[in-house]
């Protein structure tokens, strides 16, 4: 699922397949999102980083930077 600003131009929730131990990262890229764009990655619930490994059944939400105070 992506969030906010990283939906822009794009789906709001997708299904999509990828090998075993596939990063964030990658998927990121795939996307066409560049890590600097990225201010939380949640997997399954969990705050999880770039370089975690996905397995089938996860669930990856990723949302932009925010800003304010």
């Amino acid at each position: 699922m992506l969030f906010a600003s990283l939906r822009a131009g794009r789906f709001h929730s997708k299904l999509l397949e990828y090998p075993p131990r596939t990063t964030v990262a990658a998927v990121a890229a795939d996307l066409a999102l560049a890590d600097t764009d990225i201010g939380l990655i949640i997997v399954n619930g969990r705050q999880a980083e770039l370089d975690r490994q996905l397995v089938a059944g996860d669930v990856l939400s990723l949302f932009p930077l925010l800003a304010g105070g």
